[in-house]
């Protein structure tokens, strides 16, 4: 079994920045891709940010240029730096680990900004 916990929410100001963090622990040889997703309230789950097991990134329109991926292959983690944040980047943040023969989740973290 996989756990994926996640960290790192809160509460900030519009301008400010958060740090998420997601460690993978369990039965684990190799993780393909990790990426980050997001629901606000009312709104389907997008794809906010993901990144290959060799370090390629790729991330929605909406942030780019302001969130920043990142991972630590030896420690099964996965990183989401958010500056310039803004109200409209409220929503419930999840972590998703690719092991090839299934994806896993995490239980989410809250991030709000206020404006």
């Amino acid at each position: 079994q996989v756990q994926l916990v996640e960290s790192g929410g809160g509460l900030v100001q519009a301008g400010g920045s958060l740090r998420l963090s997601c460690a993978a622990s369990g039965s684990i040889f190799s993780i393909n891709t990790m990426a980050w997703y997001r629901q606000a309230p009312g709104k389907q789950r997008e794809l906010v940010a993901v990144i290959t097991s060799g370090g390629s990134t790729n991330y929605a329109d909406s942030v780019k240029g302001r969130f920043t991926i990142s991972r630590d292959n030896a420690k099964n983690t996965v990183y989401l730096q958010m500056n310039s944040m803004k109200p409209e980047d409220t929503a419930v943040y999840y972590c998703n680990a690719d092991l090839g023969y299934y994806a896993y989740w995490g239980q989410g973290t809250q991030v709000t900004v206020s404006s």
